[in-house]
């Protein structure tokens, strides 16, 4: 018996409609940090081409820097247990951080990550995801800057993967599993 066999459903958000969020975020955070120098806190690998485009639209002076947690591995549902893969290379005390996250689908990845950072003395600490699952949620977690909500689906594209494969898509899309006979 083989695995699932696996094929790309609808596109749930257009590359446009995506772009045209982003520059929204990214003016807002302009406005709401005007004077400061946020540090931006991309969460890989699944927000680096969400941050990398947001980045392009923030009109302030800015730093970035890089986590990778762990709590998927190769199944498409949390296991629960968020590792820290990555930590960041910059200290956080005192800064302004803005948290990047590709999906917030339970929370447990990101209550995980705001704890962590929080205990580091950040001047302040926001959140910006490009998706959320608010169907999914398990445990409450801001969420300051928000690009788009979904349907309970397994969603890939725009930085979004499924094994690694399919972050590439300019647009967000379902992911299709039938089993195979």
């Amino acid at each position: 018996m083989s695995g699932p066999q696996i094929r790309l459903g609808e596109i749930l958000i257009p590359q446009d409609l995506i772009h045209r969020r982003v520059r929204q975020i990214g003016s807002q955070i302009t406005a709401d940090y005007c004077g400061k120098c946020p540090l931006f806190l991309c969460i890989l690998q699944g927000a680096a081409v969400f941050s990398a485009d947001l980045l392009r639209q923030v009109e302030l002076e800015l730093s970035i820097d890089f986590m990778a947690v762990s709590s998927y591995g190769t199944a498409t549902e949390t296991s629960g247990q968020v590792q820290l893969m990555k930590d960041v290379d910059s200290s956080v005390e005192g800064r302004h951080l803005i948290l990047v996250e590709d999906i917030v689908d339970t929370g447990l990845t990101l209550g995980y990550l705001l704890r962590n950072l929080q205990s580091r003395f950040p001047a302040s600490l926001r959140v910006c995801a490009l998706l959320s699952k608010p169907s999914r949620r398990r445990i409450g977690v801001p969420i300051d800057y928000l690009g788009f909500e979904i349907p309970d689906t397994f969603v890939v594209g725009y930085g979004l993967d499924y094994q690694q494969r399919f972050r590439n898509l300019p647009h967000i899309s379902s992911l299709i599993f039938n089993q195979a006979p």
